[in-house]
């Protein structure tokens, strides 16, 4: 008998494989159990905040400055410095990126260094976000002195998606198969000619996915930004890089933290656009990510 008919008999005959089917079953079940309660939290809590601030939404919140009196306050000013933010962002961590990562998946030795880095990659992708508002404190705002400047505020943020772009563009680069690389340099193309006219295109689509991910999270964030400096008040828009800013999460926090109920309207309110932007970014990802492969078959 064989070795591989020998292991297929004694699995049929483990006395713990009932057990196993039943531990596996128990876990499935709890696994479920937890999906349900997440999402069943998250859905009461997003009916909430429709509830509380759907009727603060309109035109005018839109297009309105904050304001000491709540039913004329709006969110131009953070709406406008979000945009600002997430377009800075993405023209400084998006090549970055993905340079640093075609780098380290097609050009560096594997040796001790690159083995590091790959290390430290992982690490700075799971360090809080205060850790990095702390480092663009000392950095950009008192070294350079950039001051509470839109600049610094996407200085910091880069800093913070940036590992995720590098290890989301990585993966992409490593998912495309080799007979790619093989057919360019069998074609009599160099390393270079053929990750970028070959290798680059077809991991585009999980580049492109990663980095709007990541970019929805820079959108998000508000303790690096509280922390080196930016403004919950802000009654106008910037107009240069070195002007003082505000994004929505803390036009949120400023609002939520007074006490007036009407403040807390034009929070919800406020959520509900944060969250609009939220799932559109993931729309997007999803949209670009599905035409792009449709465009490219192995």
């Amino acid at each position: 008998m064989s070795a591989e008919r020998l292991s297929m008999t004694e699995r049929e005959f483990d006395p713990r494989l009932p057990l196993r089917k039943r531990l596996g079953m128990l876990f499935g079940l709890l696994s479920a159990v937890a999906i349900a309660i997440g999402l069943v939290t998250l859905g009461v809590l997003i009916a909430d905040v429709i509830h509380d601030g759907w009727r603060a939404l309109s035109w005018d919140f839109l297009t309105s400055y904050p304001s000491r009196r709540p039913e004329q306050a709006g969110i131009r000013s953070a709406l406008v410095g979000s945009f600002y933010i997430l377009i800075l962002v993405a023209l400084i961590a998006f090549p970055l990126g993905v340079a640093a990562a075609i780098y380290l998946e097609e050009f560096a030795p594997q040796n001790r260094l690159t083995a590091t880095i790959e290390i430290n990659l992982s690490n700075l992708a799971a360090v809080p976000s205060i850790v990095y508002g702390l480092l663009g404190l000392g950095v950009f705002v008192r070294t350079f002195m950039l001051g509470r400047s839109l600049l610094a505020g996407a200085l910091t943020l880069s800093l913070l998606v940036l590992p995720i772009i590098i290890i989301a563009s990585r993966e992409a680069l490593r998912a495309v198969p080799p007979s790619i690389r093989e057919a360019g340099l069998a074609l009599g193309a160099s390393h270079w000619q053929t990750v970028r006219l070959f290798v680059l295109p077809a991991a585009l689509p999980g580049i492109l996915t990663g980095t709007i991910l990541a970019l929805a999270r820079a959108i998000g964030e508000t303790a690096p930004l509280i922390t080196i400096g930016a403004l919950t008040y802000v009654a106008f828009t910037p107009k240069s890089l070195f002007d003082p800013f505000t994004v929505l999460p803390i036009q949120i926090f400023n609002w939520i933290s007074r006490p007036q109920p009407a403040f807390h309207e034009r929070a919800a309110a406020g959520i509900i656009v944060l969250l609009a932007v939220l799932l559109l970014f993931n729309g997007l990802a999803i949209f670009l990510r599905a035409r792009l492969q449709r465009r490219i078959r192995f």
